[in-house]
């Protein structure tokens, strides 16, 4: 499933259930829109935790990755010259 297609399936559920929510809710509008702001604001400090442990381990992998290669890169640096070394040493 195409996950463009769950994350909207999910916001519209969320979103009509705050609708139902307020449609049925037994308490006072003020009351209600406080409830309603109080839940807004942690949902966005929620997402913006996610957020923010996604990129760290997104940079955390990058650097990972990155150390990696650079390994691999010296690595094959000194396979190189080994090759040319033998292959002088053959040829003389």
């Amino acid at each position: 499933m195409n996950t463009g297609k769950v994350v909207l399936g999910v916001l519209t559920g969320v979103a009509v259930g705050a609708i139902l929510g307020i449609l049925f809710a037994p308490e006072k509008g003020s009351d209600t829109r406080a409830n309603i702001a109080r839940k807004t604001s942690d949902m966005g400090d929620g997402i913006k935790t996610k957020f923010e442990d996604l990129l760290a381990g997104l940079n955390e992998k990058f650097d990972d990755l990155k150390s990696k290669s650079s390994e691999i890169l010296e690595n094959g640096k000194g396979k190189a010259e080994e090759i040319k070394r033998t292959i002088k040493s053959d040829i003389a």
